[in-house]
């Protein structure tokens, strides 16, 4: 008594607290779409696509417009035999994010059948994580002014995005700095330098003292010889995330020697993917990060049990519902400042 007899698209708006500024972006709503799957015994597993543009090529109405198609696709299928399943979304090349809410709403739906959660079907590695929380773009005294709020908060390990201008990037990173010691940080460039501006950035802090824990996308994502570069001759591991989309991106990388860390995404690269970049990335002895895009509770709830399925992250960035106006908390995990635990 598994079967899918019906899947349902809700689209939903969420505003954030303030805009939230990256390199070449600057966000002060995001729209999501909810994906529903209804088994034959009544059971209902639910999973949130956050398309990106930007990433992905992605937009919301495209989603939208795919409901009867996948509808078609996955009605009949049992969610027990879920890896049957993935092999249908492995072909959702241009909807990684809809792929993600897929896979994740068949896995939800058999955690319930089951009487488990999520986060043990795929290991159940560990009970709990901790976060980070994400500085913006903004002048130098607002990200300092908010670092140290976050740190005052309790987290001890604090994302900063930098990427638009480097004299003011290093700036704000030697005061923001002096008012977090003990901060791990990492930064985020979003492909906005240059490789010389990438490790001229890096040589700046290592010469203040200051270390930095993931140096990612520094460079434009189909930059490998440039990610490449920074890696050899700056003093901070280096991360992919726009670089490192699917698997076969990964086994480029891998190959070219030009990442310490990967950053898998849900949205990027689906749940199966995800479940084949952490294999690569542990094969190759690289490290890994897990992130988000513009996820509510309901998407982070996806990353939240797929880090503690697996277990395998030094650094859990899955903040983005702490920075929306959300009516309902929704997610199936428990958080209490930077500690997410399983329920």
């Amino acid at each position: 008594m598994s079967k899918i007899i019906d899947v349902k698209f809700n689209l939903k708006y969420f505003q954030y607290e303030k805009p939230f500024h990256i390199t070449g972006s600057v966000s002060s709503e995001t729209k999501n779409v909810e994906v529903e799957i209804v088994t034959d015994s009544g059971i209902k597993g639910i999973g949130e696509a956050s398309p990106s543009f930007r990433v992905n090529g992605e937009k919301v109405e495209m989603l939208m417009s795919l409901e009867n198609i996948v509808k078609d696709m996955f009605v009949g299928l049992d969610v027990k035999e879920y890896r049957k399943i993935f092999e249908l979304t492995s072909k959702f090349f241009a909807t990684p994010s809809l792929k993600a809410a897929v896979e994740y709403a068949v896995l939800d739906a058999f955690a319930e059948s089951a009487g488990v959660e999520v986060y043990q079907l795929l290991g159940g590695a560990l009970k709990k994580i901790e976060t980070d929380r994400t500085v913006g773009i903004d002048t130098v005294e607002n990200r300092v002014r908010e670092a140290k709020s976050i740190f005052d908060d309790g987290f001890k390990v604090i994302k900063i995005k930098v990427g638009e201008n480097l004299k003011e990037d290093i700036d704000a990173m030697l005061e923001i700095h002096e008012v977090t010691r003990g901060a791990k940080y990492i930064v985020d460039a979003n492909m906005g330098y240059s490789p010389k501006q990438a490790v001229e950035f890096a040589q700046q802090l290592y010469s203040a003292g200051i270390d930095v824990a993931v140096y990612e996308q520094p460079v434009t994502a189909t930059d490998i010889d440039g990610l490449r570069f920074v890696r050899f001759n700056n003093p901070f591991p280096v991360a992919a995330d726009e670089s490192a989309r699917t698997r076969f991106d990964v086994i480029r990388l891998i190959k070219e020697e030009a990442v310490d860390y990967v950053n898998i995404k849900l949205m990027k690269s689906g749940i199966s993917d995800a479940l084949s970049i952490v294999e690569l990335a542990r094969s190759a002895n690289l490290r890994l990060m897990i992130g988000c895009m513009s996820e509510s509770s309901v998407g982070i709830n996806q990353s939240v049990h797929f880090a503690l399925g697996t277990g395998v992250f030094d650094f859990h960035d899955l903040d983005s519902h702490l920075m929306m106006k959300e009516h309902e908390f929704r997610g199936k995990f428990v958080q209490n400042g930077p500690e997410i635990k399983a329920r």
